[in-house]
């Protein structure tokens, strides 16, 4: 073959492997946009935003809307109790902690559908609220303090101002919303961190005066 068509030969090929590659290009680098892949979700999930940019907490009050169903379902007005659940239609109780809200969805609706109905969109809202806990006895500062993230009873406390030169510090009393109560030993839970309970919205902590 002389040199003339061999150089015929590679422009061919180099034009046929140009060709594939673009081919290539244009189909992988095909994306969606955020509000297209939340538009995509599976059919009967209620397309909200911000689903999963958040986890849900104990203390947070939702509202789970149930439509699309045979039977008028009223909505459910449920607040995460401590251990991490609520109680919606049937008498079915979901665990809410640690999950978004698009999650949560998913989980309610593959409960219900098609066990109890053929169709359900569930809708799950975050009621925005402020939200509190208290601090109360011997503390320089006693109020209620803003809830806006996890926080311990030594944390609190310090939210509070800190101990008074009067406090049992070793029988500091925390009130969950259900009433039970848990006594603290602050000096031990400073060095075992296990012994510093979380505090949840909603919560009351109390420090006694000292008995001299």
């Amino acid at each position: 073959m002389s040199i003339r068509n061999v150089g015929k030969q590679l422009g061919r090929w180099a034009t046929i492997c140009g060709l594939v590659l673009t081919g290539f290009c244009l189909s992988g680098c095909r994306t969606h946009s955020p509000e297209q892949q939340s538009a995509e979700g599976p059919p009967g999930l209620s397309s909200s935003p911000d689903r999963g940019a958040e986890v849900l907490r104990v203390g947070d009050s939702l509202t789970v809307t149930f439509t699309d169903t045979p039977i008028l379902i009223p909505p459910f007005e449920e607040k995460i109790k401590e251990d991490g659940t609520i109680k919606l239609t049937l008498s079915k109780i979901f665990t809410a902690v640690g999950k978004s809200r698009g999650d949560l969805e998913k989980e309610i609706r593959d409960f219900y559908v098609p066990r109890y109905y053929k169709y359900m969109t569930v809708s799950v809202k975050q009621v925005e609220s402020t939200r509190w806990y208290y601090v109360d006895g011997e503390v320089k500062l006693p109020n209620r303090q803003i809830y806006n993230s996890p926080i311990t009873v030594s944390k609190a406390i310090a939210s509070a101002g800190g101990f008074t030169d009067f406090a049992n510090k070793k029988k500091v009393r925390l009130t969950r919303v259900d009433g039970r109560t848990q006594i603290v030993n602050c000096p031990k839970a400073l060095t075992k961190p296990s012994l510093d309970p979380e505090v949840y919205a909603g919560d009351k902590i109390y420090v006694p005066r000292r008995v001299w």
